[in-house]
């Protein structure tokens, strides 16, 4: 894994002298960190608050880098600038990718669906029965994306929430799962 301070290219996976495809590789932990503040300010933007993500909205990065069931993230380079960052999170049984982002002025060239193939290609090789990935239910152009991208099955568990305190942003109605309606 990439440590704070230390740059250079090196691929992060189970196998720790595993070749990097050359459109897929792990570098600069800098860049990633920019990567994940952008993903955060989105989310601050569609849901309308700015608190998301704190003072720092990279800081979310660190914490990624740490979880122990991490087995490996991916970064997406174009003319030696990163693009796009991916990861794989083991559930037992399955695999999970977190997070898929990709830098705002290199969307729609198919870079995240190059980054997802990556994470579905590692989750095979370690024998994972299934491959799952959960977007907040608001990312309407996420989950059309990854709906593109394979995943077409609902499967394991859907979050359903009971909303307890007050929200710096209002629910949008209009999502339906068997004839129910829900806010998100």
């Amino acid at each position: 894994m990439d440590i704070p301070g230390q740059h250079g290219a090196m691929t992060v996976s189970g196998q720790p002298d595993s070749p990097a495809t050359p459109e897929i590789i792990v570098r600069d932990y800098g860049a990633c960190r920019s990567l994940w503040a952008e993903l955060t300010e989105y989310h601050r933007d569609i849901y309308g608050d700015p608190s998301i993500g704190g003072d720092d909205p990279g800081a979310g990065f660190d914490d990624y880098l740490a979880a122990s069931h991490r087995m490996g993230s991916w970064v997406a380079e174009s003319h030696g600038q990163v693009t796009g960052l991916t990861g794989l999170f083991d559930r037992g049984m399955s695999g999970e990718v977190e997070p898929v982002v990709v830098a705002a002025a290199a969307r729609n060239r198919g870079i995240g669906r190059m980054l997802i193939s990556r994470v579905a290609e590692e989750a095979r090789a370690r024998g994972y029965q299934y491959l799952a990935i959960r977007p907040v239910a608001r990312n309407i152009a996420a989950i059309r994306r990854f709906h593109a991208a394979g995943f077409r099955t609902l499967g394991g568990h859907i979050d359903l929430t009971m909303d307890l305190a007050a929200r710096r942003h209002e629910w949008l109605p209009g999502a339906s799962l068997h004839d129910l309606d829900f806010d998100y």
